[in-house]
């Protein structure tokens, strides 16, 4: 796979940088897709769950979707994007969090940390 020379030098040298150089990229690509520009789809936002009952956790933006878990009052969320889906109590914003689950949102269910999350 590897070219080699008549001591097999050449061929070690190769896979030792190869495999260098793809650790350095991996060690990367996290830093740099916490560190997204705003609107990129790396970039995550912060809310906290306000709900005294807390938050319950679907697998998408309805509540037709199964239920997967809760979060409780006080607990801080991460925050992919938003997006509209079924209306409850007047509200079709949803929020998609970054465990890749959804969880349904108002200003009494979750309040952002900060600037409001992108649209996916």
């Amino acid at each position: 796979m590897f070219p080699k020379s008549k001591s097999g030098k050449l061929g070690t040298f190769a896979l030792c940088f190869l495999s260098g150089a793809l650790a350095g990229i991996l060690a990367a690509g996290p830093a740099a897709a916490a560190n997204g520009a705003e609107g990129d789809e790396f970039t995550e936002y912060e809310g906290r769950v306000v709900a005294k009952e807390g938050l319950v956790l679907r697998t998408g933006p309805s509540t037709e979707f199964r239920a997967i878990g809760l979060k409780e009052y006080g607990s801080v969320v991460g925050i992919s994007c938003r997006l509209n889906g079924q209306l409850v109590e007047d509200n079709p914003v949803w929020y998609r969090l970054s465990d890749a689950s959804y969880a349904w949102s108002s200003t009494r269910h979750i309040v952002n940390d900060g600037e409001e999350p992108r649209w996916c």
